[in-house]
């Protein structure tokens, strides 16, 4: 079991019945979450969100002259908001209150290592930013059916949130719309530079080339002058103007220094930390390497988990990382990695491990926000209608079809995916998942693109159809069928567009036809469009488009 990190004060005696009632659920919702042979349904995790909402009004009467006080009831009850929040995200209810602590909880990790690392895009600022407020109205619009306790809570976390982003982003406001491209080019630059730190095998050739990016950057800037030091320094000469480049970008009021002295002095740090991989090597403090060893695969099965969130994620798989995650982090002393004797890291160390906890941080935040407010139990439906019209967009993107049969495979798909609706809804072991209006949009947005994509076949063969030969003079002739030379036994040479269709060549015998045409069936022998699937015209069954 992956507890929380930190146990700071010790327990009131009064608590204790509450600390063991909070275990108690707590080890009930681990065990839902390691059952993966059923969906996870939505009363179960309600009854375990009630029995969390009522110790925690026991735990505030008891707490009424020391709201501040911080012991492991807190820490337990914060594991049991967490799985709660993921578990609301597994049943497709990711607009609700519960669902929000989770979040709100990750943007506060991000907003304060953004700070710590002291550089980052106003776009990062702006998404979260963005989030907090949809979060904020979905808590407003609950508020009446959610507990005070937890959205006094969300409320509180929230604000803390926004008056960081407030904070960072005047630290911006130096920033010409010039300079503000200048400043997202270099932090994708150093972004990139500390993921490449960070891989297996440290590839060189693409440091360099991402240095030549940089003194691409810094011969159109004209800015402050550069104080670089000879290609002859030594590490420890770099790491200590590193250092103090840090500490000046993050400790300093960078809302009171000029933009361009900003873009100098971010322009200097790629470089002394390119300089500083470079003559590294790859080698890393054998004192924090079972941290970095930890933290480089938590990142890596986060990056693989999030290429195939859709198909195989439960939200609550994330509880192991973000538990892992919060005891490296609450660890820290005064944002030092320590060793085993107490001992910080170099500074190289230091901002290895803290960009692989950020980057840690950030997929789940970006596997979270992108989850779809669909139950688990309704997902492969979903996903199948997903790849749907992702299929029918580009085959309307690529000109259409060139006939209804080349749509019969995806009628055929949609029409046994409307098949499995009862009464208008989708029914999984006799319950009603969440995610129906979803799942409906989208089946009806599948189904429309289909008939769209017909109608403009239809339409093409009509106009085929009107295109009558014409005679030798200039005059259009029309050949009725049953005049057809194909029909009365002369000899005639099929052309290439009756081979492509699937026409017989017939063959003179003086008295009739030897061969026996194939009848055509065209896309306008398609019945009407029907909302059962099936439709017979003129003998030719097709699978109809609702």
């Amino acid at each position: 079991m992956t507890d929380s990190p930190a146990f700071k004060a010790p327990l009131d005696p009064a608590e204790q019945p509450i600390l063991d009632k909070l275990l108690y659920t707590r080890d009930k919702l681990l065990l839902l979450k390691q059952d993966k042979t059923r969906y996870v349904k939505s009363q179960d995790v309600i009854s375990h969100y009630d029995d969390v909402i009522k110790q925690v009004e026991a735990l505030n009467n008891i707490r009424t002259n020391k709201r501040e006080e911080q012991n492991r009831v807190d820490t337990v009850l914060d594991d049991c908001f967490q799985l709660i929040s993921l578990f609301f995200f597994t049943i497709g209810r990711n607009s609700e209150a519960p669902a929000a602590y989770c979040l709100v909880s990750t943007i506060k990790r991000l907003l304060d290592h953004l700070k710590e690392a002291g550089f980052f895009m106003n776009k990062d600022l702006e998404s979260m930013s963005h989030k907090l407020e949809t979060i904020h109205e979905c808590v407003e619009r609950e508020g009446a059916n959610q507990s005070p306790h937890l959205t006094t809570l969300l409320e509180a976390r929230m604000t803390y949130c926004r008056n960081m982003i407030s904070e960072l982003q005047l630290s911006l406001s130096q920033l010409s719309p010039e300079l503000m491209g200048y400043h997202e080019k270099l932090v994708s630059i150093l972004r990139c530079l500390s993921a490449c730190n960070t891989k297996e095998k440290c590839p060189f050739s693409n440091i360099k080339d991402l240095r030549r990016q940089l003194a691409e950057v810094e011969d159109e800037f004209k800015g402050a002058p550069q104080k670089r030091l000879c290609e002859e320094a030594t590490l420890k000469e770099r790491l200590n103007q590193y250092t103090n480049s840090i500490e000046k970008m993050t400790y300093t009021d960078r809302a009171k220094i000029p933009g361009d002295e900003i873009i100098a002095d971010l322009i200097e740090r790629c470089f002394l930390y390119s300089e500083i991989i470079l003559q590294r090597k790859g080698k890393f403090d054998e004192r924090f390497r079972d941290k970095f060893s930890t933290l480089a695969d938590i990142r890596n099965q986060l990056e693989k988990r999030s290429l195939t969130q859709a198909w195989s994620l439960r939200e609550t798989d994330l509880y192991e990382y973000q538990r892992k995650l919060d005891r490296f982090d609450e660890a820290r002393v005064n944002g030092n990695f320590l060793d085993a004797e107490g001992k910080p890291a170099e500074i190289y160390e230091q901002r290895t491990l803290l960009y692989l906890l950020r980057k840690s941080y950030a997929l789940i935040y970006l596997m979270l926000t992108s989850s779809e407010p669909v139950s688990e139990a309704l997902l492969p439906v979903y996903n199948q209608l997903t790849t749907l019209r992702k299929c029918l967009t580009e085959v309307k993107r690529s000109g259409g079809v060139n006939s209804a049969r080349e749509l019969y495979p995806y009628s055929m798909k949609l029409n046994s995916i409307d098949n499995m609706r009862q009464d208008g809804k989708f029914i999984v072991n006799d319950d009603i998942p969440e995610g129906q209006a979803s799942v409906i949009e989208l089946l009806t947005e599948c189904f429309e693109m289909a008939y769209d994509l017909r109608n403009d076949a239809d339409a093409r063969d009509d106009d085929d159809d009107e295109e009558e030969p014409e005679t030798t003079d200039g005059e259009k002739q029309t050949i009725p069928l049953g005049n057809d030379p194909r029909h009365n036994g002369y000899d005639t040479e099929s052309s290439e567009e009756d081979d492509l269709d699937g026409g017989v060549e017939m063959k003179s015998t003086g008295s009739g036809a030897v061969g026996v045409g194939l009848s055509r069936t065209v896309s306008k022998d398609v019945g009407p469009v029907g909302s059962s699937g099936a439709q017979t015209s003129a003998g030719a069954t097709s699978i109809g488009v609702k």
